[in-house]
């Protein structure tokens, strides 16, 4: 989300988890998650992801700091909190005998909402799983239960949905069909938080990138800022024949030799008034050095995510 930023809907202060055995999951974790945006959480496995929404969900204890959703704080008004919330885990957690519809009604009951068919019906449509709502859960793909679960999470019209790892065990297919779902929930104003190790989930969906690491936050940023600040983008130039070290003239660049000589990389910043990439060309032919190919590539947030955590580590 670009431009004026809405008030947080979560918000984080300062939390930190050490578990029994003396592992901190969470070393003062501050993040605000504003209302109505996505958020993709990044990090590898182990970074904190989970006990960070566990924590936030109510489900683990803080060993200190606080968490507040909707102006609730998760401790002392747990249920007002919890309500605000949908979670859709990363394991499959259903009652294997239970039918969609109720499993799905069942969800609804437990935070004590009144009955209101049309919503239940309206969800189970925009998850594509209305004509199997008589099937019982056990007879379901994997990637119909990971929609029974999302189903399940939206059934008591929570403002703030947490999807931990939705593309785990996911074929493409339904991940995009996922991502889309997930549009159409932010359209109604729904929060949305995700965990993934998958770069191009945050880069496909989020608003936001907040990259997580051995149990602290690096940066959270917005996505088109982030990619933009910290894209390079590479020139690849092609020669007809090998240099084996630099000419004195190009020493100004920022080349370096690839391929035995046959290849000179040139990264340059995307945001940069001039690329030099015009003046470099001229300067190559000066030098005689006859151009095969030239070619570009801009690094995705793969490479930034990989340049953060080495940096972090």
């Amino acid at each position: 989300m670009s431009g004026e930023r809405m008030s947080a809907i979560v918000s984080v202060k300062d939390v930190t988890k050490t578990y029994d055995g003396g592992f901190t999951a969470l070393k003062g974790v501050s993040l605000d998650i504003e209302q109505g945006e996505i958020l993709a959480l990044l990090g590898p496995n182990g970074a904190g992801k989970t006990t960070l929404i566990s924590v936030i969900c109510g489900m683990v204890n803080a060993t200190s700091g606080t968490v507040e959703v909707g102006g609730y704080d998760i401790v002392e008004k747990f249920r007002g909190a919890r309500s605000l919330i949908g979670l859709v885990p990363q394991e499959l957690s259903l009652e294997p005998f239970e039918t969609v519809l109720n499993s799905v009604k069942f969800s609804r009951g437990l935070f004590g909402k009144p009955r209101d068919d049309d919503y239940i019906e309206r969800t189970l449509r925009q998850l594509s799983l209305w004509d199997k709502k008589d099937a019982r859960v056990k007879e379901l793909s994997g990637g119909m239960k990971r929609r029974v679960l999302i189903a399940k999470a939206l059934s008591h019209e929570p403002r703030v949905l947490f999807l931990d790892e939705p593309s785990a065990g996911v074929d493409v297919e339904l991940r995009k069909d996922m991502w889309e779902i997930v549009r159409g929930l932010r359209e109604d104003g729904v929060t949305i938080i995700l965990t993934t190790h998958y770069i191009e989930e945050a880069e496909a969906i989020a608003d936001r990138v907040g990259v997580i690491n051995g149990g602290e936050i690096l940066l959270v940023k917005d996505k088109a800022e982030l990619m933009s600040q910290m894209g390079q983008k590479q020139l690849t130039i092609e020669l007809h024949q090998p240099v084996t070290q630099m000419p004195e003239a190009l020493s100004g660049y920022n080349l370096s030799i690839g391929n035995d000589g046959y290849c000179l990389e040139y990264s340059y910043d995307t945001r940069g008034d001039r690329t030099g990439i015009t003046s470099l060309l001229s300067d190559l032919a000066a030098q005689g050095l006859m151009l095969k190919d030239v070619s570009t590539s801009q690094s995705s947030l793969e490479d930034i995510f990989v340049g953060l955590v080495e940096g972090a580590a």
